[in-house]
């Protein structure tokens, strides 16, 4: 029996909000790191960011332990079909979050061997922007998933469209969503 089909009253409504509660805190994310993504995302793992506040201290490597996965780097189109079976795997509900511009639109390779956004093989639920995207702007996204989950907003949209949230966020880190980094140059001696 599912939560809506209890009739809506003063106990039941504290109970929905324990369950979300409960998501919420415990948001199990599995390990999917494809490319320089992957860097900053283990970085947000380590102690100076302390994932473990939210819940989220162990990184799953069996999908069926997570219900998190997070997308980081570019995908091949060798591994779609490995991340659409990792994703088949994880338990419901599950989210996504897509890391980077080369995970979110393919970047600047635009080419056959690439897909061009994680959003053609799995639904996405959150957008984190930036090449790579610091450990703040991962961190921002987690948080904003968090939050998702505890309002119930992303079992909604699921349902009603049956895709991701598709939230799309902006950069933490110190650097404009829509500035790319300069590349520093060495005089030689």
């Amino acid at each position: 029996m599912s939560l809506e089909q209890i009739p809506h009253n003063f106990l039941t409504a504290r109970l929905e909000d324990l369950v979300q509660w409960a998501r919420e805190r415990s948001v199990f994310p599995a390990t999917f790191g494809l490319a320089c993504c992957a860097m900053e995302m283990m970085a947000t793992g380590a102690a100076h960011y302390d994932l473990a506040r939210y819940g989220m201290e162990v990184w799953r490597a069996s999908p069926r332990q997570a219900d998190l996965i997070i997308v980081a780097g570019r995908l091949s189109q060798k591994m779609a079909p490995v991340l659409r079976q990792v994703y088949d795997q994880m338990v419901e509900p599950k989210w996504v979050i897509s890391m980077g511009v080369c995970a979110s639109t393919g970047g600047m390779f635009n080419n056959y061997a690439l897909v061009q956004g994680v959003d053609q093989v799995v639904p996405v639920d959150v957008y984190v922007p930036g090449c790579p995207p610091g450990p703040e702007t991962l961190f921002h996204g987690i948080l904003t998933l968090h939050h998702q989950i505890r309002t119930g907003e992303l079992l909604r949209r699921r349902e009603a469209t049956g895709a991701g949230a598709g939230i799309q966020l902006d950069q933490r880190d110190g650097t404009p969503s829509h500035v790319q980094p300069i590349p520093v140059r060495r005089k030689s001696a």
